[in-house]
């Protein structure tokens, strides 16, 4: 977002959006306004951000909650500029800074102009609210002399525009006067641009020295001798603004950029019909990927210590499990007691009997309490053995408990993996709220912003439809509004996706392709091929009481598949 960036956003924005009338003010964020603006035939909303990591000003089509008590800033603009208009939309000395200006009517019913000046510069990012006499009436970050002795802003003084920096404009630049600058100079010929002209960013530097010299990154002992070259690409770029994306090799977002590099001809890009439209969608999936990450570290840290603790609960059960083993034993040493109780005498601490369930009729050792007879003895053994029964058999239905919640446990760390939008994770965390396993802190209004997520969609070589969920909520809903004949298919034996094929009778190239997904979108996902169940919709069933996504089934065939990384039509 450097300065040229913000050159075309302000001719985009003045273009669309002068003489458009504000209807409504937000601030959803200390750092963010939202101006709802009605233009000829639609109402836009224009996101002014002077977030530090990502301050920009463009029409935005997400929505956002404003809190319960607006800051000063919102209230302040409320009042002067609801019902005016927006007049102009300019850049402020080449650089990265836009001016929104404003007409209205007071309450005497004069007219009167407003400026809200946006700096977009990093740390020191501001929203600036102005009175036609140039007087601050409020702004998003208050800067007072012990923050800047250079520069306040705060509420009564004079608005002042930040130092000049004491480069080449780019909207008059001449041939003349950047050679100037640049003669005799030497070094990284992306470096001597940047630090001449205004608005250009050091990688928009080397996208200059490979459209005057062929090298993005060359060096040169005379830069002057470009100048004409450089004035030219320049004007070029101002003249010719195609706005773009460009992608990983995942398809998520990298770059945001104004117009075509031509030095990174080999990228993917995305492109646009506004820069708007680009700007909005690559902060949106910016922001979105660190929201995720943020809620989603938040619920991953929740699973990972019940995992840990059930793991330790399993751990204590099969010792008393292991323990209650020597049930028998105990019954067996009561029993022998009641059948020779005159081997035994008061005081002995331990007796030698026959065994006469070994083969060998061998002797078995028989602790004893020295203050108890035989038949006294022999009733505390059979009070052990009971006792152990009882433990052994809870231990198991602990063990069994304590397996099953780590299956769910385990399954829910997979679906987290496959979030990738608020919608499915608030899906997710709000089962486990309803599980226990999270406090409830989201307030209605809240759960209401999310509509309900859809699954994976998936198009098959031969065309055919494939769905799957990305959580227990989605898995359940797929696999039971999907028609009885229609195909479902699991990984075998571990946490996954349900996956629907639209087809009662699919192709085995289908079949196996959609096998392929529900292996990938499982635990065993990270081995090079899985094995997944695959059955006909009518066959699975939910026990009565089982947690959300939980199935038995039957008629299944297993396919071996290969696991690998499908394309997602929709998500």
């Amino acid at each position: 977002m450097d300065g040229i960036t913000f050159y075309h956003l302000a001719k985009e924005l003045d273009a669309r959006l002068s003489g458009a009338r504000v209807d409504k003010v937000q601030q959803p964020e200390r750092d963010e306004i939202i101006l709802t603006l009605r233009c000829p035939g639609e109402n836009l909303m224009l996101l002014l951000s002077s977030s530090a990591e990502s301050g920009r000003a463009h029409v935005t089509r997400t929505k956002q909650i404003s809190p319960l008590e607006p800051p000063a800033l919102c209230m302040l603009m409320r009042k002067h500029l609801i019902g005016g208009r927006l007049t102009r939309v300019r850049q402020i000395n080449a650089d990265r800074i836009l001016a929104f200006e404003f007409e209205h009517t007071t309450e005497l019913g004069d007219n009167a102009k407003k400026t809200l000046y946006c700096e977009f510069m990093g740390k020191h990012s501001n929203l600036i609210f102005v009175n036609s006499e140039g007087k601050i009436l409020e702004c998003a970050r208050r800067v007072n002399e012990t923050l800047s002795s250079f520069r306040e802003v705060l509420p009564g003084l004079k608005y002042r525009e930040p130092p000049a920096h004491g480069k080449l404009e780019f909207t008059s630049l001449s041939e003349e006067a950047l050679r100037e600058r640049l003669n005799a100079k030497s070094g990284l010929l992306a470096a001597l641009i940047r630090d001449s002209i205004s608005g250009v960013s050091l990688p928009l530097g080397h996208e200059l020295a490979y459209r005057v010299c062929g090298d993005a990154s060359s060096y040169t002992d005379d830069a002057g001798a470009y100048a004409r070259a450089i004035v030219s690409a320049v004007g070029d770029i101002l003249s010719t603004p195609s706005p773009r994306i460009i992608e990983d090799t995942d398809g998520s977002a990298r770059e945001l950029h104004a117009f075509e590099y031509k030095s990174r001809a080999g990228e993917r890009a995305r492109l646009y019909d506004t820069l708007s439209e680009a700007a909005d969608e690559f902060y949106r999936l910016r922001e979105l990927s660190e929201r995720l990450k943020q809620k989603s570290a938040g619920i991953s840290r929740v699973l990972k210590t019940h995992i840990e603790r059930t793991e330790k609960k399993l751990s204590v059960q099969r010792e008393v499990f292991d323990g209650a083993a020597r049930s028998d034993e105990y019954r067996i040493k009561g029993e022998m007691l009641t059948a020779s109780p005159y081997l035994v005498k008061k005081g002995m601490k331990q007796v030698s009997l026959p065994n006469y369930y070994d083969e060998n009729e061998a002797f078995i050792t028989v602790e004893l309490d020295e203050k108890l007879n035989a038949s006294a003895n022999a009733q505390r053994y059979f009070k052990l053995y009971k006792k152990a029964q009882v433990a052994r058999k809870t231990a198991a239905e602990q063990i069994d408990a304590a397996l099953r919640e780590l299956e769910y446990l385990d399954g829910q760390l997979d679906n987290l993996d496959k979030c990738t939008d608020e919608a499915s994770l608030a899906e997710l965390r709000e089962e486990l709220v309803g599980a226990g396993y999270i406090k409830d802190t989201l307030s209605r209004r809240q759960k209401k912003a999310f509509e309900p997520s859809r699954p994976m969609e998936f198009t098959a070589p031969d065309g055919t439809r494939i769905y799957a969920g990305r959580n227990n909520t989605q898995n359940e809903a797929l696999t039971f509004s999907a028609q009885p004949d229609e195909i479902w298919l699991h990984a075998k034996n571990v946490p996954g996706s349900h996956v629907i094929i639209r087809s009662a009778q699919p192709s085995p190239e289908t079949l196996l392709y959609a096998a392929g997904i529900a292996a990938y979108y499982s635990r065993a996902g990270a081995a090079g091929t899985a094995e997944v169940d695959a059955t006909a919709r009518k066959y699975v069933k939910k026990p009565s009481g089982a947690r959300p996504g939980f199935v038995t089934y039957t008629h299944q065939r297993t396919l071996n598949a290969p696991v690998y990384k499908p394309q997602v039509d929709k998500c």
